[in-house]
């Protein structure tokens, strides 16, 4: 249902192109939007250049340089991982724009370190300095920059192309409206609140926004990626732990746990603690690694405890779509979405074009945040001007309904308010549980799904008290639905690939090569899609 778009805002802005987000998806389109002429606007949750999973970290990089044997290994390695449903042509793509850009950032003045040989090392990323670089670079460029300013609902014109959207101030309650010619979704994935480092505003509201307006997503079954982490923190960097030996309390080994199989932790855990102790580091590596990722070891110091000679308890925290590869559709090179004027990048969109349904921290997610995001930059601003004239007569309107709608006293009379914490608790109990979306199984999956379903029905039954529970309100919605294309994603797949583990289907099914298309509000709908047959995507460019 569209609703009219009131005149009740304190900021009404015009732009060629807005970017939501201000991760490196976010920064690198609105630094390419506004470097091919277009009048950008960057609206960010937090502050642009500190929040979200990127900045909070180190971040490893698929920086490859153009050797054929390189890359080649490069593309094998993930293939299989990733249950063979990455596109290659996607994966020369990445390669080649993450190459260049990484470059450009030397360029900016980056301080990539040398190795051994005195050569440039560009294969990782230091978040701080990498996020106040980009933040410095689209202010360079003319990029209008909302900080503190989530986005609530996207905007459409009477054609059904996305045209905006409006959002909230979080600090001032000050209401925003962007009325744009093109918009990209660069708002990172779905953690779940789980306390994950750097994931406490990555909730999903790209996805929900998209839905909203007629987006599809791609994958979201691939969405149940835990990271390890001591259980006293939020620290989920995990690097350090190919190095840790995993023990029981009475310090005896795990048989089989590992950093890479951590199915195997997930399992213990759910009978007993589990400890670990990264004593495989030799003494030698120890001052680099302190180096590498300064705050993995925070924790630790304040705790009191050396992690290279102290064993410490470890858990697992969700990071959903942030690690895995699911996320909004993108039907062509352009990183464009099923809907007109709509674009994605980051971990936003699916992943699935360059990992199939596996991935990781940092590596692929970091090229892909890139290259979509340069990619999507460009491609916005030639829409844009491809609109002429007409970009001046659009009547727009509002998308955005559940859990955004405060209504009149009356209509609150007939509603329940809506309970937020109780909602994001809920929702949470389905899919935190390693019993429930780790080891995944046909009776779990659709008793969650039942009773997310329910919680969708209550939050349309619902109305928001006050303007200033809507960011909350919008989160826990865009959580719920996340949570519901996720489970009805995994009951379709009926196999085990990728990241995706069902009990009752332990084996990779050659039928099954497929992507999983999905979507729909009040009716979650799911469908497969073949692998492309398509021949090597045309390339929009790899220079910057």
């Amino acid at each position: 249902m569209l609703k009219t778009l009131t005149t009740d805002f304190e900021l009404d802005l015009e732009a060629d192109v807005l970017v939501i987000g201000g991760g490196p998806a976010g920064t690198w389109a609105a630094w390419s939007a506004a470097s091919n002429g277009a009048k950008v606007v960057l609206v960010d949750k937090g502050y642009c250049g500190t929040t979200g999973c990127a900045a909070a970290s180190g971040n490893g990089v698929w920086y490859v340089p153009p050797d054929p044997e390189a890359r080649e290994t490069a593309k094998a390695s993930r293939e299989s991982l990733g249950g063979f449903l990455s596109d290659r042509n996607w994966m020369d793509r990445v390669l080649d724009q993450t190459y260049a850009n990484v470059n450009q950032l030397a360029e900016w003045g980056y301080p990539f370190p040398t190795d051994d040989e005195g050569k440039p090392y560009r294969r990782s990323l230091q978040g701080p300095e990498y996020m106040r670089l980009m933040r410095r670079q689209i202010q360079r460029a003319g990029v209008k920059i909302l900080d503190n300013s989530p986005a609530l609902e996207l905007l459409v014109d009477d054609d059904g192309a996305v045209a905006g959207a409006t959002g909230v101030n979080r600090q001032t309650g000050e209401k925003w409206v962007v009325r744009s010619q093109s918009t990209i979704i660069a708002t990172g994935g779905c953690a779940f609140l789980s306390k994950a480092l750097g994931c406490n505003v990555l909730t999903g509201d790209g996805y929900l926004m998209a839905a909203e307006a007629g987006a599809e997503m791609s994958g979201m079954e691939f969405s149940n990626a835990y990271g390890i982490s001591p259980a006293f923190s939020s620290v989920t960097k995990t690097l350090f732990y190919n190095w840790a030996t995993f023990t029981y309390e009475d310090g005896s080994v795990i048989p089989g746990a590992s950093s890479h199989r951590r199915s195997v932790i997930a399992q213990t855990l759910l009978q007993q603690p589990v400890y670990a102790i990264i004593d495989k580091a030799a003494e030698s590596m120890r001052p680099s690694m302190r180096l590498a990722q300064p705050n993995f070891f925070l924790p630790f110091d304040r705790a009191g405890i050396d992690p290279f000679t102290q064993r410490f308890p470890v858990t697992l925290r969700l990071e959903g779509t942030v690690r895995g590869t699911g996320g909004i559709r993108i039907v062509d090179e352009s990183c464009a979405s099923s809907v007109r004027g709509l674009y994605a990048a980051g971990d936003a969109a699916t992943r699935e074009l360059i990992c199939g349904g596996f991935t990781g921290g940092g590596s692929h997610n970091a090229a892909w945040a890139i290259s979509s995001g340069y990619w999507s930059g460009k491609s916005a601003a030639e829409y844009s001007r491809s609109l002429g004239e007409y970009k001046t007569q659009r009547q727009v309107k509002g998308v955005g309904e559940v859990g955004l709608q405060s209504g009149s006293v009356a209509c609150r009379r007939r509603h329940r308010s809506l309970a937020t914490d109780e909602i994001i608790q809920a929702v949470q109990a389905e899919v935190f549980p390693y019993e429930k979306n780790y080891f995944r199984t046909e009776q779990g999956l659709t008793e969650s799904l039942s009773k997310l379903n329910h919680l969708w029905q209550e939050l349309r039954n619902s109305q928001v008290t006050s303007d200033k529970e809507l960011i909350r309100a919008r989160e826990a919605t865009a959580m719920v639905a996340t949570a519901r294309w996720m489970y009805s994603s995994a009951i379709e797949r009926k196999e085990t690939r990728g990241m995706h583990k069902h009990q009752d289907y332990p084996e990779l099914d050659a039928n099954q090569q497929h992507h999983l298309i999905s979507g729909g509000l009040d009716q979650v709908w799911v469908k497969s899609q073949p692998l492309s047959t398509e021949k090597p995507l045309s390339k929009i460019g790899a220079a910057v």
